[in-house]
């Protein structure tokens, strides 16, 4: 491999690397969003229940069944901000692999 071939691979995961944060930003408020959804219309069914005369004890777990699709939604964004993480944290290890491989061609 030479230098030049590692330079421009080590540039092309920079940009991924870029691109990644940008799409992190993203994901992390989609997240955001996915949490702040689940929980207010969790909080308005459990209100639903409570005014529907529903014993206390049974209300959180029917009204977490109620809003089951916001949870799956929740869980979902936040399992692919996860997933984003670990592909920005792969990119990293690349580049540093390839500096070490760099530095090793220039030594030669």
């Amino acid at each position: 491999m030479h230098i030049t071939d590692i330079t421009k691979e080590i540039h092309d995961a920079s940009k991924r690397l870029s691109n990644s944060a940008n799409a992190l930003f993203d994901l992390g408020r989609a997240k955001a969003e996915a949490e702040r959804d689940y929980r207010s219309a969790l909080a308005q069914e459990m209100l639903r229940l409570k005014s529907d005369g529903l014993p206390a004890t049974l209300i959180p777990d029917l009204a977490k069944g109620n809003v089951a699709e916001l949870l799956f939604q929740r869980d979902y964004a936040e399992a692919r901000f996860k997933a984003g993480i670990e592909a920005a944290d792969a990119i990293k290890v690349q580049v540093s692999a390839l500096q070490t491989i760099l530095k090793y061609q220039t030594d030669i």
